[in-house]
């Protein structure tokens, strides 16, 4: 028997057509600062340097954790490149930065390229929704790797913002006022607790109904991550924001103090329960 890649557990010709199937999904959220197609190298992005004075690139990269495990319970992989677009290009909102562009890694064990292209059309439209272009990735099929139906996501996003404009919590003093801007769920953090709570202690299957939330738990679980920077860029324009947090894994006490100035003395009054107090930044005693 001669050993081919394909035997090996390697479809090239499934990455083919999967590169088939994402292009038209790239192509709509290309920007006009996009140079070239999908399927190259690397991917080109012009910067149109007469839009800034003193241009500084902002990047992050991250995942959707334990999230996936609801994907995978659904079988439904539409959503879940939302949130992974939403992840990162959160983070980089805390700086005021746009973000300009998006590539994304997908791996799994055994490529299905209909499952995969779903993961894509959900990262295209949070694309879509965040105003960044999809301009690249890649794809891993590795044998052995990952338990069968199982994939792993990771994003990486890059925008831009003037240098004098960088917002980074440094002007941030005693009187200041918190605003806090409402999740539309549990976004993608605190998944592994999730799912200990209500699949492993409360035994619940996906699809049991919860009166209270007008859906499945599944379905509720599974709900995209909000995308922020339409909604703050506009803000942006109106008003000086002096430092912003994503609240993501490690909740208000692990996040909000990362903007707060070191060495001030400062620290953040919020009291839970009372939605009519003024949140403040206050010298600590």
């Amino acid at each position: 028997m001669t050993l081919t890649y394909k035997k090996a557990g390697v479809d090239i010709g499934k990455s083919d057509k999967l590169v088939d199937l994402i292009r038209p999904l790239a192509r709509l959220t290309f920007r006009q600062e996009v140079l070239g197609d999908i399927g190259s190298f690397s991917a080109f992005f012009k910067l149109n340097s007469s839009n800034y004075k003193n241009p500084v690139l902002v990047s992050s990269t991250d995942g959707v954790g334990t999230k996936l495990k609801i994907a995978f319970m659904l079988d439904k992989h539409s959503t879940i490149g939302i949130d992974l677009v939403a992840m990162c290009v959160n983070d980089i909102l805390t700086s005021g930065a746009e973000p300009l562009f998006f590539l994304d890694y997908f791996a799994t064990g055994k490529l299905s390229a209909q499952k995969a292209s779903q993961v894509i059309k959900g990262i295209a439209e949070g694309c879509r929704m965040a105003g960044c272009s999809l301009i690249g990735g890649e794809t891993a099929e590795m044998p052995g790797f990952y338990s069968k139906g199982e994939y792993d996501l990771a994003g990486f996003c890059v925008g831009v913002i003037e240098k004098n404009k960088i917002i980074s919590g440094s002007g941030i003093k005693n009187g200041d006022v918190i605003i806090g801007i409402p999740s539309n769920g549990l976004h993608s953090n605190g998944y592994s607790l999730v799912r200990k709570l209500f699949f492993d202690i409360k035994k619940y299957k996906p699809g049991k109904y919860i009166n209270e939330l007008g859906c499945t738990i599944g379905e509720e679980l599974l709900r995209p991550t909000k995308i922020y920077v339409n909604s703050i860029l506009e803000v942006l324009k109106r008003i000086k924001i002096k430092g912003m947090a994503h609240i993501t894994g490690g909740g208000i006490t692990g996040n909000l103090p990362r903007i707060i100035p070191n060495r001030s003395g400062l620290g953040a009054v919020i009291k839970k329960g009372r939605s009519q107090e003024k949140y403040q930044i206050k010298k600590c005693t």
